[in-house]
């Protein structure tokens, strides 16, 4: 049995990397990467990090995520209200996340969802804003991206009734929920993305959820600068840490790391599909 207390080691940033792997969710606009942008991303692409999805979580500095992609090869974006946000910020229309779509770097709806921890008093906003970026992503056929804290019951509903009316595709980001509502998106043909929480020693029955569910619905992601796996745990996360969940990812599912980057980066690829146009100009 592996185990997750001890510290795998870390990679040499100057060694070139021996597979590629995707970093479907993380936030480059923010302030902990003021004036780093270009050392990060250099650490990412060593560390074989050579996609990455940057989030906008407030539309308001779309502007600002959106120039991040267009300066940087392999760095694709989404944008959306986040559910922590949606009673501050002003509401969007289907029509505005159709209309932000349309850029060639725009990849994803969100992140969007519920978050009753910290946010609970929102709860009906919430609800209103998930149900405009489910119409947006049933719109548009870009993959919805699902904050879920506290709150899966509901979540699971909203994204079932979606379903009933039409289809669409969706990421679990960051899962860290329980096992039905794991289920739940499975069924509908949703994706599990692995973060960080996974590699901590206390998430054994996090583990355990994904190592149940089938691999080629698995996605890897660093949430940062949030959430940085083992051995960083409590710095700064970076997009070059995806290798290190994907280690435990690996380890997760009895396979090789090369082999998890694999199929990772093919799920990244059937889900975000405009990512994989735009990499080919097409």
């Amino acid at each position: 049995m592996t185990d997750f207390r001890s510290e795998p080691a870390k990679p040499d940033p100057l060694a070139p990397a021996p597979f590629e792997l995707v970093d479907s969710h993380c936030h480059l606009d923010f302030a902990d990467f003021d004036g780093e942008l270009d050392a990060v991303i250099a650490r990412a692409r060593a560390a074989g990090v050579t996609r990455m999805v940057t989030i906008c979580t407030k539309l308001h500095k779309e502007p600002q995520v959106r120039a991040i992609a267009e300066a940087y090869e392999g760095v694709y974006y989404a944008a959306g209200i986040h559910p922590m946000s949606a009673a501050k910020d002003p509401a969007v229309s289907v029509e505005d996340l159709v209309a932000y779509a349309r850029h060639p770097k725009f990849v994803g709806l969100g992140e969007t969802g519920l978050d009753y921890h910290y946010s609970a008093d929102s709860a009906e906003i919430q609800k209103t804003s998930l149900r405009i970026h489910i119409e947006a992503a049933q719109a548009t056929q870009l993959p919805l991206i699902i904050h879920a804290r506290a709150a899966d019951e509901d979540i699971e509903a909203i994204l079932a009734e979606g379903m009933k009316i039409a289809s669409y595709p969706c990421v679990m980001h960051c899962f860290s929920s329980g096992q039905r509502l794991a289920e739940a998106a499975l069924e509908m043909g949703f994706y599990l993305s692995m973060s960080g929480i996974a590699t901590f020693p206390k998430s054994g029955e996090l583990r355990e959820i994904f190592a149940s569910a089938p691999l080629n619905r698995i996605l890897v992601e660093t949430d940062s600068p949030y959430l940085a796996p083992i051995p960083h745990r409590g710095k700064r996360n970076e997009p070059a840490y995806t290798a290190f969940t994907a280690r435990t990812g690996a380890q997760v599912f009895g396979i090789t790391e090369a082999e998890f980057a694999a199929v990772t980066s093919a799920n990244f690829d059937r889900l975000f599909t405009r990512a994989v146009r735009t990499a080919k100009g097409t």
